[in-house]
């Protein structure tokens, strides 16, 4: 599995691409805002000739579904993530004011509920859906037992690591801000868990 990622908007937020051989590919968390990240996004998915066939999100606070109505409208694929973030959809109008934002776009409802333990297959590629709440009720990972990484939102910022610090140490992390880690350097290192 590749994977390209982009940070995106004024937080800024990382959204991944995941492709494999197939051009089959998933985007999660597109934070795109700006007219200029939109057509950035566009001319790397036209360039490597990717089909998309998810969207996921890891939560949806506003900074992490700033894109999802473009990605939607540009790939026909509606977003995927779990029904306990549903209310942060109405609430990201509101949450965008509060840091003196407009939403360029309508947010769009959640396509399809994802829940604990659901396989999300692309290419000859598959992500696990794991629920840790705490960021926000329904966060989740997205856990790549064969590529031995995680796509964790927000979730090692909170210091929520019951479901993941039982994966190998060695598992990359690929978080929704900031460089990649790993599950060793986030037990040892992190302050949260200390």
């Amino acid at each position: 599995m590749k994977i390209k990622r982009f940070e995106f908007n004024m937080f800024p937020v990382n959204c991944y691409v995941l492709y494999d051989e197939t051009n089959e590919a998933v985007v999660i968390d597109p934070g795109c805002y700006y007219e200029e990240e939109k057509e950035k996004f566009k001319e790397f998915i036209s360039r490597k000739g990717l089909t998309i066939k998810h969207l996921l999100n890891t939560h949806l606070h506003f900074d992490h579904t700033f894109g999802n109505a473009f990605v939607q409208k540009e790939y026909g694929v509606a977003a995927e993530a779990h029904q306990a973030d549903e209310f942060w959809i109405e609430e990201a109008p509101k949450q965008s004011r509060m840091f003196g934002l407009n939403l360029k776009e309508k947010p769009e409802p959640i396509g399809k509920y994802l829940h604990d333990g659901d396989i999300i297959t692309f290419g000859n590629s598959k992500l696990e859906a794991i629920h840790v709440p705490g960021h926000s009720p329904g966060s989740l990972v997205y856990y790549s037992k064969a590529d031995g990484c995680i796509f964790s939102g927000d979730v090692l910022i909170e210091g929520i690591c019951s479901r993941l610090f039982i994966l190998p140490a060695e598992t990359i992390v690929y978080p929704g801000h900031g460089a990649p880690t790993s599950i060793g350097s986030e037990k040892s290192d992190n302050p949260f868990f200390r």
